[in-house]
């Protein structure tokens, strides 16, 4: 069964088979070098800007700012949740995440 993925309200949400899923208003928390030097790194993700999913794990693009150093950037391929058995399961925000490379698979 296709899965529907796609931004909405602006970046504020990601919306998996038209369910709000995955809020912006979350503080995530990233390993070293996925975003800044900060080890973890706090970042406040302000907007979505892009939804896809690799394999069994949904990414997304974002824009946000650590807390930590207050660096403000892009990051691509976030992990935000996977697919099992055509159910979304979201990742906590606060466990440690890291950038899902492209054609990799989830440790």
């Amino acid at each position: 069964m296709p899965i529907a993925l796609r931004t909405l309200d602006d970046g504020a949400w990601i919306s998996v088979n038209d369910s709000r899923q995955v809020s912006v208003s979350d503080v995530w928390t990233l390993s070293h070098g996925a975003f800044c030097d900060c080890a973890p790194a706090y970042v406040l993700l302000e907007a979505f800007v892009g939804v896809d999913i690799d394999g069994e794990t949904v990414v997304a693009h974002a824009v946000g700012q650590c807390l930590e150093c207050g660096m403000r950037d892009s990051i691509e391929r976030l992990p935000v949740g996977r697919i099992v058995n055509d159910d979304f399961q979201p990742y906590d925000p606060a466990g440690i995440q890291w950038r899902l490379e492209p054609g990799s698979e989830e440790g």
